[in-house]
């Protein structure tokens, strides 16, 4: 078995995903950011307001804490790779999984290892497959320590059912692995009643860090900011203090300004929880209305849940897409995002092999390209009735339909 390698193909790397691209920033944020402009920067981890709003964000979620196991850093990013920094030892993934997981590994020497999800939801391996990739690493020389899983995922925008989860995490345990769980997009459920998300933490509270990156609706995605929990143990304590260390080293820290937004964000007022309950609407309705189309010109799609993103397959199309040329998701990327005019993501940066004909796709295609039609997609009582909407579903539906034209691609 090989760890993950650098790909030698294909532009670079997509930054990282969120759940609300490109909505207009909330007038109460912006005004508590210029409130605070001239604040200096927080402590490496956060200061006191942030850390108190965070134990008061995770209460509400049945995930009590208290600020001496919580930090905060400019994005999820920087808190993934001091907390990778703090564990040591090589890194366990599922694949798919989001674009950005890979590189914190790379980045600290350390080898990241693939296990696949199952069939019906992404973001949690499979167990059995998560048992037979440890026993592989460690026959190899390899040193698993931490697996990293999403509980509403990137790129497929699914939940795991819970009995799933209790199984991959129970695996884990029993093979002594620390578990991360990424939940930032644990608030950007389609349908909140009929999902139910679970939280590992809720489960093995000992044995997992939770990490998320608020700019999935919280905050806006441009102004950094990110958050994690730590076990209330002895262990829990050492990993925090050895994570603000890193923090510290790298001077990831977030601004002022910044850290006065996010303190008042995670008391969940009533402007910012309406925002995000009216994200994850609009982008349940828009992710729907994609799956309808990629599903009804052939390929394979998850029914996503959450956030704003999906995963296609066109693997069933194939013998289309050769006749085109089209032969990886390199190439599917290239076509597709030219073709749509915005980046189409493949397959090979979500751990899966370029030969895989995949796919991410996002809600944010469809909300406009100005701030008044973003505002005037998220207010609309049927964002699919608006001009601007309709025509960039119908150029959605005309760019996959035509891969699927053995006529036109056999020309």
């Amino acid at each position: 078995m090989q760890p993950t390698a650098p790909m030698s193909r294909g532009p670079a790397p997509f930054g990282p995903p969120v759940s609300a691209p490109g909505l207009p920033v909330l007038p109460e944020l912006a005004e508590r950011l210029g409130a605070a402009a001239g604040a200096e920067p927080e402590p490496a981890g956060g200061g006191t307001a942030v850390l108190e709003a965070a134990c008061g964000y995770w209460s509400r979620r049945g995930l009590p804490t208290d600020s001496f196991h919580v930090a905060a850093a400019p994005g999820a990013q920087p808190l993934l790779l001091a907390l990778l920094a703090a564990t040591g030892g090589d890194v366990l993934l599922t694949r798919p999984c989001a674009p950005w997981y890979t590189p914190q590994a790379r980045l600290l020497g350390r080898a990241a290892y693939h296990a696949p999800v199952p069939a019906e939801c992404g973001g949690v391996p499979d167990p059995f497959a998560l048992l037979e990739t440890v026993r592989r690493v460690r026959e190899e020389g390899g040193d698993p320590r931490v697996l990293l899983l999403s509980v509403a995922d990137d790129p497929c925008g699914t939940v795991p059912p819970p009995e799933l989860m209790h199984e991959a995490c129970e695996a884990a345990i029993g093979e002594g692995l620390l578990i991360v769980s990424d939940e930032t997009y644990r608030d950007t459920l389609h349908d909140p009643v009929s999902s139910v998300l679970l939280s590992p933490a809720e489960m093995l509270p000992q044995h997992v860090v939770v990490i998320a990156d608020l700019g999935a609706g919280l905050v806006p995605p441009g102004w950094p900011a990110g958050i994690a929990r730590f076990p209330g143990t002895w262990h829990g304590g050492e990993l925090h203090a050895a994570t603000l260390d890193a923090l510290a080293g790298l001077r990831s820290v977030l601004a002022g300004p910044v850290a006065a937004v996010v303190a008042h964000a995670l008391t969940e007022p009533g402007p910012v929880a309406a925002r995000v309950a009216a994200a994850a609407r609009l982008h349940g309705r828009l992710a729907a209305a994609i799956h309808r189309t990629v599903t009804g010109a052939g390929a394979l799609c998850r029914p996503p849940q959450a956030g704003s993103q999906l995963y296609a397959d066109l693997d069933p199309l194939f013998p289309a897409l050769a006749a085109r040329g089209i032969t990886d998701s390199v190439e599917l990327e290239d076509h597709l995002s030219r073709r749509l005019g915005e980046p189409v993501p493949g397959g090979h940066r979500f751990g899966d092999g370029p030969d895989s004909l995949r796919v991410r796709l996002s809600t944010g295609l469809l909300l406009g390209p100005s701030d008044e039609q973003r505002l005037r997609t998220l207010t609309a009582p049927d964002p699919l009735e608006l001009p601007h909407v309709e025509e960039a579903l119908r150029l959605f539906g005309s760019a996959f339909a035509e891969l699927n034209d053995d006529e036109r691609s056999g020309e």
